[in-house]
């Protein structure tokens, strides 16, 4: 492993951590850090922040929760995991000779990189701490909700997610995602706080994560119905490497919609306009849960225009022509129940 992915750790908060900026904070971290404190209950939490470089919200969360205790024991055991701190200097999701720092964990599809070693002995050392639960802070790029991602469908890990609020989404693509790794170890979510430089997210974040230091164990009974709005992500929507695209009424091969993003969380329906297009094939991949390019069963070209081919709900969708050559445009979802939802 070279310097920047070699896990340092720390059993004492390192001077200039709580006043750092994100891209200040490898001056504090020279390298990818795990900074275990004790607490008045032994069994940890485990909380990344900074796995994607320019989302902060996490980090601020994290500052205000050790400013917080401060004076006084923390109420549990608190493992802080500081991820891709290169590209948090540069204030970039990922530096582009950079994997993406949440596709690197156990299941990841981009091999044995030294980032995934990495990743995989953060892991092992939580695993061997006896971990309460994984709490991944992010941040995202268009307009959404606050929101929370998890990898199963067991009632702690929903225990955990409606914690955060009513929302949640659970998905098993992208691979190789921390979540997905902690979630063979403990209960595991990710949460998704708004675009990065608000209070609220920040806010919502500390107070979210305070709530879990004071949880004697993660309930196993499920939640109530009437507790949690429940979604699949069912695909992720791609722009082909190939594919030319831009927001608004250029001449590129896909000219998406301007206001592209407000229509997370909202249900589209069969029929509506999407992009101009000037290509004559299918502009997009839509990738399913399997891997496979499912596009056509959601969209077509109908003269000249991409039009959505059933009722679709998307998340995520972004502006962010960076964030959509380095990710996606966005998911898909359908509305999910779970099994032995109680009606409370």
């Amino acid at each position: 492993m070279n310097e920047r992915t070699v896990l340092t750790q720390h059993d004492s908060i390192p001077e200039g951590l709580l006043d750092a900026s994100a891209d200040s904070l490898h001056a504090v971290l020279p390298s990818c850090s795990l900074l275990h404190l004790p607490g008045l209950r032994p069994q940890p939490l485990f909380v990344a922040v900074l796995l994607h470089g320019n989302e902060t919200t996490g980090l601020q969360a994290v500052q205000g929760l050790l400013r917080r205790y401060e004076a006084r024991p923390l109420p549990r055991a608190l493992s802080l995991f500081f991820g891709n701190l290169e590209a948090a200097r540069l204030g970039v999701r990922r530096r582009d000779d950079q994997p993406d720092y949440n596709r690197i964990w156990p299941g990841t599809e981009l091999g044995d990189r030294n980032e995934a070693k990495l990743a995989r002995q953060v892991v092992g050392l939580m695993t061997q701490r006896g971990v309460l639960a994984c709490v991944d802070v992010h941040n995202n790029t268009g307009l959404n909700p606050h929101y929370a991602c998890v990898d199963r469908m067991d009632h702690p890990t929903l225990q955990l997610a409606a914690l955060f609020g009513r929302l949640c989404i659970y998905a098993t693509r992208p691979t190789g995602t921390c979540s997905a790794a902690f979630a063979d170890v403990c209960p595991a979510v990710t949460l998704e706080c708004g675009k990065p430089g608000t209070d609220f997210g920040a806010e919502h974040a500390l107070e979210y994560l305070d709530a879990c230091l004071h949880l004697d164990h993660i309930p196993e009974h499920p939640v109530a119905r009437h507790d949690l709005d429940l979604y699949e992500s069912v695909a992720q929507v791609l722009v082909p490497p190939d594919i030319e695209f831009g927001f608004g009424a250029g001449d590129a091969a896909l000219e998406l919609i301007p206001d592209l993003d407000r229509l997370n969380f909202t249900p589209v329906p069969a029929g509506f306009k999407w992009a101009r297009v000037h290509t004559d094939r299918l502009p997009l991949q839509v990738i399913n849960g399997c891997g496979d390019d499912v596009a056509a069963r959601y969209f077509h070209v109908e003269d000249g225009y991409l039009r959505s081919v059933r009722p679709v709900m998307p998340s995520m969708l972004t502006l962010d022509r960076r964030a959509v050559r380095l990710d996606c445009l966005g998911y898909l979802m359908e509305p999910l129940e779970y099994p032995g939802a109680r009606r409370g």
